[in-house]
């Protein structure tokens, strides 16, 4: 029997990330042996040049995407907020794994919470959306830019270069540095990314075998979730580099979807959230970015 072939980024989070897809496919068939081939993403030979001179959209995910096409593997394991809401042609979003804490970590070197940093203390992200929400919240606060993964972010933050950093909780979770926290930022005060929390699994959309092989993998809560917030992203044309925040959760087969979007100084904000049934996420996905078009969203984002 050939092997499923899984591809998937070579950093710890995304080689977790993939074996752990790979353990529920040797559980669902442990007659078919799974592999797992690591793609270096672009972004990985770069780690210290901002996401926005590499190119914008897609830098974590062309490679992968462009083995799939090419036949080199089944199925590609993605950070899904890291996969543009434009796929290319051929190419489906075949499972979307049960979410973990969509929520965004504070780390501090000493230990204080966000609110009681000094004025004038450096904060490392990367993130427009958070630099955003963080400035409206405490401008006062010097934001500079951080690149790498998880360990050299927080390996930066051991060595003085920042007072803090602010990443992912599920992703510190998963490579057991949850212990690092300082505390999680409430989703009240902090939108995450759309798809924040959710791992993908990409295939072509021709593969039939494979559709079917990872189909069991598939939350539905979570996929009508996500489709709900990269329904906002992609009508407002936006992605993860711009200032656009937005989650849904499900309850008893309904949604409710929040959503913002930001200038980049923090000082102006457009937000709102509707309800509506699971099954039509991706429209009221539509249905509230045009919300936000009509409150003022698309001249922020111009202006951005």
């Amino acid at each position: 029997m050939r092997p499923f072939r899984l591809g998937a980024r070579g950093s710890a989070l995304s080689r977790f990330q993939a074996r752990q897809v790979e353990s529920a496919l040797r559980a669902l068939d442990p007659a078919q042996p799974v592999t797992f081939t690591t793609i270096t993403a672009g972004a990985d030979r770069n780690p210290d040049v901002p996401l926005t001179a590499l190119g914008g959209e897609g830098v974590f995910v062309k490679e992968l995407e462009a083995a799939l096409l090419q036949d080199e593997i089944d199925a590609a394991v993605h950070s899904l907020k890291d996969v543009p809401t434009s796929l290319p042609d051929g190419l489906v979003i075949a499972a979307v794994l049960e979410r973990a804490d969509p929520r965004d970590g504070f780390i501090s070197r000493n230990g204080l919470a966000f609110e009681a940093l000094p004025a004038g203390a450096r904060v490392g992200t990367s993130s427009p959306r958070r630099r955003s929400q963080l400035l409206a919240w405490r401008p006062e606060l010097d934001y500079l830019d951080i690149r790498g993964n998880i360990d050299s972010r927080i390996r930066k933050l051991d060595e003085g270069r920042y007072d803090a950093i602010v990443l992912a909780v599920c992703g510190l979770s998963r490579l057991g540095y949850v212990d690092r926290l300082t505390h999680a930022f409430p989703l009240d005060r902090m939108l995450p990314e759309a798809g924040q929390g959710a791992v993908a699994i990409e295939a072509r959309a021709a593969d039939q075998a494979t559709l079917r092989r990872v189909q069991p993998l598939d939350h539905a809560a979570t996929r009508a979730c996500v489709e709900a917030e990269r329904a906002v992203l992609q009508a407002l044309g936006g992605g993860c580099r711009v200032p656009v925040a937005t989650y849904a959760c499900e309850e008893q087969g309904r949604l409710t979807l929040r959503a913002a979007v930001f200038n980049a100084q923090g000082t102006q904000h457009v937000d709102g959230a509707l309800d509506g049934p699971a099954a039509d996420g991706a429209d009221l996905g539509r249905r509230l970015a045009a919300l936000l078009t009509a409150r003022g969203a698309d001249t922020l984002l111009r202006t951005t």
